[in-house]
Parts: C-alpha cells; sequence; structure tokens
C-alpha cells in the first residue's frame, strides 16, 4: 500500500499539468474549478476558469452579480444548473458563512450543487482534511490496481472504493494525494489505451497483470436517452428579432432561445404551419419565411435533440408576440445567455 501511494505521489509531482487552480489553498478558487471541471474538459475549462476568476474574483463580487451575467459566461458550457447553483451557494456563504467557506466535509456537501466528489476535493485541498475525492478517474485507477470488481452505481460498491482510497491516503498530504490520484487517471491510467507499459505501477497492478485493462472498472449501464424535436423561429421585423426565457424546469433553465414550437416528431413545414402555437405567433401579419436549416443534432447526456431553424420576416408583431416574447435586435441578442445551439446558429447568421 505504502508503495503503491507513494510511486503515484511522485509520479504527480514530475507529470502533473500546470493548471492556475493548482498551487493554491483558497476554497474559493478550488471550488470554481471543481464545479466548472463537472462534465468539462480540462483543456475547455481552463479558458471559463480565468474568465470567471476575472470577472468574480471572490465570493461577495460572485454573490452580488446578477444571475444573467453568470448564466452569459456560462455560455457554451452546458449543465446550465451547476451556474446557477454557484450564485445560489455564492450567496448562501455570503449570508450565512461571513464569507467563509465552511472547513468540515460534512458542512461543505450541504451546500447547493456540492456533492461528494466536490466537497472532498475543497476540504482536502484547502484544508486538509483527510477525505478521499472519488471521481471516475479515482475508480478506474483503483478497481485496475486493485483489482476491485464492484459497481459504482450501488451504495456498497462506492463503500469499498472509498474504504481503499482512505488507506491509501494514510500518513499522505490529502490534498495533493487526492489531485495526484486523480490526474494519474487522468493522463496515464486513461480510460482506452492506458500506458501501461511505462506505468509506475504496472508490477502492482491486478488489472495488468491478469490482462483485465479492458474488463475494468465495471462496465457503467447506459443511458436511455430521451429525443425531442424544437423548431425555433427566427422572426424578423425590421431591425427586431424575439427571444424567450425558458422558465420551466428543463434544461436551459433561464437562458433564452427564439420561440420555439416542440413537436413529438420530425415535422414539416406545412405541418408546422398548422400548428396552433404558429397560428397564434402570426396571426394577422404576412410572413415570409426565408430559411429552412437543416436538421441539426445536438447531443445532451440524457437527451438527444433535432432541431430545425425557420427564418420567418414579417410585416408588423401582433399582440400575441409583443406580450410573450422580449423584442431585441441581431447586435443586442449577444447580451443574453443562449444555449450552445442558439450560439451557433447565431454566428452562422451573422457570418
Amino acid at each position: 500500500m505504502l508503495k503503491v501511494n507513494k510511486a503515484i505521489t511522485e509520479w504527480y509531482q514530475h507529470n502533473k499539468r500546470d493548471l492556475p487552480w493548482r498551487d493554491t489553498k483558497n476554497p474559493y478558487y478550488i471550488w470554481i474549478s471543481e464545479i466548472i471541471l463537472q462534465q468539462t474538459r480540462v483543456d475547455q475549462g481552463i479558458h471559463y476558469y480565468d474568465q470567471f476568476i476575472h470577472h468574480f474574483p471572490d465570493i461577495f463580487t460572485l454573490a452580488n452579480s446578477p444571475l444573467e451575467k453568470i448564466l452569459k459566461l456560462w455560455q457554451g458550457l452546458g449543465y446550465y444548473s451547476r451556474a446557477r447553483n454557484m450564485h445560489y451557494t455564492a450567496n448562501q456563504i455570503v449570508n450565512n458563512f461571513q464569507g467563509k467557506f465552511p472547513e468540515s466535509y460534512h458542512e461543505l456537501i450541504k451546500l447547493k450543487g456540492v456533492g461528494e466528489y466536490t466537497a472532498a476535493a475543497i476540504a482536502s485541498i484547502a484544508f486538509d482534511q483527510n477525505v478521499p475525492a472519488l471521481d471516475g478517474n479515482v475508480y478506474r485507477v483503483l478497481s485496475r490496481v486493485f483489482g476491485i470488481a464492484e459497481s459504482t452505481e450501488k451504495a456498497y460498491g462506492k463503500k469499498v472504493f472509498k474504504q481503499k482510497a482512505t488507506e491509501l491516503m494514510k500518513n499522505q498530504n490529502p490534498g495533493i494525494f487526492n489531485q495526484a490520484l486523480m490526474e494519474f487517471g487522468a493522463l496515464q491510467c486513461t480510460p482506452k489505451n492506458p500506458a501501461c507499459e511505462s506505468c509506475v505501477l504496472n508490477h502492482d497492478c491486478f488489472a495488468f497483470e491478469h490482462k483485465m485493462i479492458d474488463d475494468l472498472p465495471l462496465k457503467k449501464q447506459k443511458i436511455n436517452q430521451r429525443h425531442r424535436f424544437f423548431n425555433f423561429l427566427y422572426i424578423q421585423h425590421e431591425n427586431k428579432i424575439y427571444i424567450e426565457q425558458r422558465k420551466k424546469n428543463d434544461i436551459w433553465k433561464l437562458l433564452y432561445q427564439f420561440p420555439l414550437i416542440e413537436t413529438n416528431k420530425s415535422v414539416s413545414l406545412d405541418s408546422l404551419i398548422r400548428n396552433n402555437h404558429w397560428k397564434r405567433l402570426f396571426k394577422g401579419t404576412k410572413t415570409n419565411i426565408e430559411r429552412i436549416s437543416k436538421e441539426k443534432i445536438h447531443q445532451l447526456s440524457h437527451q438527444k435533440l433535432f432541431a430545425k431553424f425557420y427564418q420567418v420576416k414579417i410585416d408588423q408583431p401582433n399582440t400575441f408576440l409583443l406580450n410573450n416574447y422580449l423584442e431585441t435586435t441581431p447586435e443586442e441578442v449577444d447580451k443574453y445567455g443562449v444555449p450552445k445551439l442558439i450560439e451557433n446558429f447565431l454566428k452562422k447568421i451573422n457570418n
């Protein structure tokens, strides 16, 4: 056990990436980086981290900023509930803890948007608490090195991995060790084609010895994806266009989009024109459909979106459109946070 944790820590010192949130014990910086890196690649997250620290250098600035500004900076990262929870938690820390992060893992985990892994990362790196931070990279390393064939989708399996990680961490700097184990999984013991021949643990690795690299860790069950069909209407009147804010507890909550007609399957223009929502939007107006985009497929974790964009020019907006949608211009729409799908369409239109 001592040989393994020493080898991983030494490997980390020689191979760790130079990342902007490394070599800090500031819990605010660590928290920002961990929230951004949930469901986000490191190379993509660096830019967003730098932007956030620039605009929100401390917890007070973040708490006092409007949510719309945070969502706009978050644009393109996806999983927007992370940004909403971040804003909520910033206010929670300012109001309940005088702007200071709680040091206890058990208090950290009570914060909105902070799960077991993030709480452990903050507690260990910022406050030197002996709490293992378990993510996919860590599960993979532990499973292969020690031959653990338990499912992390079950409570018992998670308990087994946590016990092993806790044993490994003993007598180590917890923050350094957690980062070393995560980095080792990210760079050396990768999901596919791990660098086993050059690995410092290949003489101590169960999976390498028994030729079970592809079998461990156990594969997770595939997620059943929901298919949705979005028909966005880019409505233009002179230099005005129309957008709406998504308010329901659904994807992209509080982001902005064009008027949307969601259907249960891909539909033709003739079918769309017969839709009641289309009729309400364009009642009493003359329409000229300028362009129809090819269907775009937008992949989310649990959903697959099939989207079409209809560019519609009108002679005048009716009362329904004015009362239910926000009137803006192509130049001003950039002020609003929009989903990546909408952002890509706007870039294409502007070009």
